[in-house]
């Protein structure tokens, strides 16, 4: 088999160009959820704490990343014995109409539990419908490329994730901006979702003027289809082992990075240094306009230097510079409170045995047992950092903020009533306390250094685009055509459906079971440096490879 004529620049944009288009408005719909967490989290995980209902929120926006490899195995095989562009439309309809219909699901308050339940079901088949796109994809774009411009037009692919990201974000902005916060709470977050039922209609429109890939089209004709892509992926130990190269040595790292610059660093602003949605949403849309284009600029580099270094040098200046960034990121946006850790940093001293993780996933614990407890539950549902100091058991539980000490009640022996009444005054003394030591409520926007801001999660959004903009090129140069849609997959909704998409919920419970707003960062921090070290010494570079002759 010969490698695909180059086609006429006409056919090369329009390929691009629907691919692209589709692919952003499937990742429109998957991103939403992310961006309206802390709404959703208010709607429909109201039955339990507040810390421990934003972390189920993250959790459901988990679910749909938990099974995108379950989707990459389903329609990958789907996709490598029927043809790419049947399973494009296939998964396009599923992530549509499973968006729709979270616009249209009543509250916690409304049905009670079958709520959540009803969601983590729509954000699992978003998951599995997404999980058949990307390889598609990206595999269909890199099928037509010429030789020697397959970064070039597949970092046009990479462009969607974020480009649909930005589409949410200006969709959730307007609607947030023409009705009003109270509105937008109240019921306008239902908008966003059903307005992908239009979108489902466009998308499904582009994708049916496109024809098969040229490649897959004449294997198929020449009857060398694979009729197990599995077994022939993961079933001998010579492809496996380049499918576990892959994962492990570029795309957990590249999709910690990614997940960490454009989610984590949006529910760090909102959740940890408090702004308000709006001036989040807008923050994080003006950075990911300035970086976007470099999606491109690194994947044409790419044709040109290889994929390799740049993705590991990207994984490697974010292990590098995230906490520096990120402490920076705090003192830009919310000076008091940065000024508040300094001047008067806030402690738990207690006997280690008496606190408990304060993470409850099925809403039981009121975290009221221990004088421990009570008084980090406090801390948490404030939103302030603590550090804790061990303690001898009989003193109990103390706060220490900076020269003030407040010990919190023990609540051995103590009626539900009188427990709940000590409570209250220990929340209400630690509140005055807090602000007494200068500790705000929320971020003043008179007070943010916003070109500072913008500047930072701009870095946060190059580190993106130097992992991501290649990767979709190395992905389908690794892999033989007879089963690329499949192998490319897996590995890519390991990575990002696993190591980036559970990053959220990991680094808030790292953050609340220490009390430290920085220690989530070492989650992505490791797996970045992991990924450095494995690529180094397995991972193959593949920018010379002819996509039509060579095997795993």
């Amino acid at each position: 088999m010969t490698a695909p004529a180059a086609t006429s620049g006409q056919s090369e944009r329009k390929v691009i160009i629907a691919s692209s288009l589709g692919t952003v408005f499937e990742w429109y719909d998957f991103y939403l959820y992310g961006l309206l967490a802390t709404v959703i989290s208010a709607k429909f995980f109201s039955g339990v704490n507040e810390t421990t209902g934003f972390i189920l929120a993250l959790g459901a926006f988990a679910a749909g990343f938990a099974v995108r490899p379950f989707g990459a195995l389903v329609f990958g095989r789907l996709g490598d014995v029927v043809g790419r562009k049947y399973t494009f439309l296939v998964t396009m309809g599923l992530m549509g109409l499973s968006t729709f219909a979270v616009g249209l699901l009543p509250s916690y308050e409304s049905i009670g539990v079958a709520a959540p339940i009803i969601l983590v079901v729509l954000r699992i088949l978003q998951g599995l419908a997404l999980g058949g796109e990307y390889g598609g994809a990206a595999t269909y774009v890199a099928e037509h490329a010429p030789e020697g411009k397959r970064g070039l037009f597949t970092s046009w692919i990479q462009t969607t994730a974020t480009l649909g990201l930005f589409a949410a974000l200006l969709i959730v902005i307007g609607i947030r901006t023409s009705i009003g916060e109270a509105a937008f709470l109240e019921w306008g977050w239902r908008l966003p979702f059903l307005v992908s039922i239009l979108l489902l209609g466009v998308s499904l429109w582009i994708r049916l003027q496109l024809a098969e890939s040229p490649v897959f089209q004449k294997m198929k004709d020449e009857g060398t289809t694979s009729k197990a892509p599995f077994t022939e992926a993961f079933g001998q130990w010579k492809s496996l082992r380049v499918v576990l190269i892959v994962l492990l040595g570029a795309v957990a790292g590249q999709a910690v990075v990614w997940y960490t610059g454009q989610f984590y660093a949006l529910f760090f602003l909102e959740k940890t240094l408090k702004v308000d949605g709006a001036t989040a949403n807008i923050l994080i849309a003006i950075a990911l306009i300035i970086g976007t284009p470099f999606f491109v600029i690194f994947g044409w580099l790419s044709d040109k230097i290889g994929r390799k270094p740049i993705i590991l040098t990207g994984c490697a200046l974010a292990a590098l510079t995230y906490f520096p960034v990120f402490t920076a990121l705090t003192s830009a946006t919310n000076p008091a409170l940065a000024a508040a850790q300094t001047r008067a940093p806030v402690a738990v001293q207690a006997d280690p045995a008496t606190c408990a993780f304060q993470f409850d996933p099925v809403g039981k614990n009121k975290f009221d047992n221990t004088g421990c407890d009570i008084a980090k539950a406090a801390l948490a549902k404030a939103g302030i950092p603590y550090t804790s100091i061990d303690g001898p058991a009989a003193q109990g539980a103390i706060v220490r903020i900076g020269g003030t000490q407040l010990a919190a009640p023990q609540p051995d022996g103590l009626q539900p009533l009188e427990r709940a009444g000590r409570i209250t005054a220990f929340q209400g003394e630690l509140k005055s306390a807090l602000t007494a030591a200068a500790y705000p409520a929320k971020a003043d926007p008179t007070q943010m250094n916003k070109p500072l801001i913008v500047a930072l999660l701009t870095w946060l959004v190059l580190l993106v685009t130097a992992v991501y903009g290649p990767i979709a090129a190395l992905l389908v140069e690794i892999f033989p055509t007879r089963i690329r849609y499949t192998a490319m997959s897996l590995p890519y909704h390991i990575g990002n459906g696993w190591f980036g998409g559970f990053l959220p919920t990991i680094a808030f419970a790292m953050v609340a079971a220490t009390g430290d707003i920085y220690y989530g960062l070492w989650y992505p921090v490791t797996v970045a440096v992991l990924t450095v070290i494995l690529g180094l010494l397995f991972l193959p570079e593949t920018f010379r490879r002819r996509i039509d002759d060579h095997g795993t």
